[in-house]
């Protein structure tokens, strides 16, 4: 696994011989499904300059598959312990930056209680009560742009829900624009680590107004 991650993705071509019904149900990233009886014969055309790696369920199939393919002429290994392995510490990874994250929300929501309660929460809460701007069984929109402000609006409101004697729902929404792909990822994960679960809607503004 870690030789494996060493490499660069362009030298390598992931080759997972389980059957199709396994394969649907998972495999690494970028990995193809191939019959072996077929890359046994010769079947298929593989690039000659990239290294082979042979995926099965355990890491025992695919070590003889290796070798017959190193007989064909072909720079050929097997993935030592298989898919089995390699989604082990896929799960044993996603576990560990989980809690990382939890820790980390932790760590923001406490701020508001503690850190910020006198310059942010208490205000915000004051203003709240002033101006009655919650009532019972309310359906608050907070609309999330991606940036500090939105963010900590809905932190605020999740709060005020979490502590308030009477009941009002949330919802947080946020309008994509046409954003690119990585600034609409960053927004998702942002909420995610906050815990805020957004409801997208997509637009083609951006597009609309190019040549405007």
């Amino acid at each position: 696994m870690e030789e494996l991650a060493a490499l660069p993705e362009n030298e390598v071509e992931l080759v997972d011989i389980r059957d199709e019904v396994a394969f649907e149900r998972g495999s690494l990233p970028g990995a193809q499904n191939l019959n072996p009886l077929e890359l046994q014969q010769g079947g298929y055309d593989l690039p000659e300059d990239k290294l082979i790696v042979c995926i099965c369920m355990w890491g025992k199939i695919s070590l003889g598959l290796a070798q017959n393919l190193r007989q064909q002429g072909y720079t050929a290994v097997s993935l030592q312990g298989g898919y089995a392995l390699w989604l082990q510490r896929k799960l044993e990874r996603e576990t560990a930056e989980a809690a990382e994250d939890e820790e980390r929300l932790k760590r923001i929501e406490g701020s508001l209680r503690k850190k910020f309660k006198h310059k942010i929460s208490t205000k915000f809460v004051e203003a709240v009560c002033k101006f009655d701007l919650v009532r019972p069984g309310d359906k608050i929109a907070i609309c999330i742009s991606g940036g500090k402000d939105s963010m900590l609006m809905a932190k605020l409101f999740q709060e005020l829900k979490r502590h308030n004697k009477f009941p009002f729902e949330l919802v947080f929404l946020c309008m994509d624009p046409g954003y690119n792909e990585m600034n609409r990822r960053i927004i998702e994960e942002n909420a995610k680590l906050l815990h805020v679960p957004l409801t997208f809607f997509s637009t083609d503004i951006f597009e609309s107004v190019f040549h405007v």
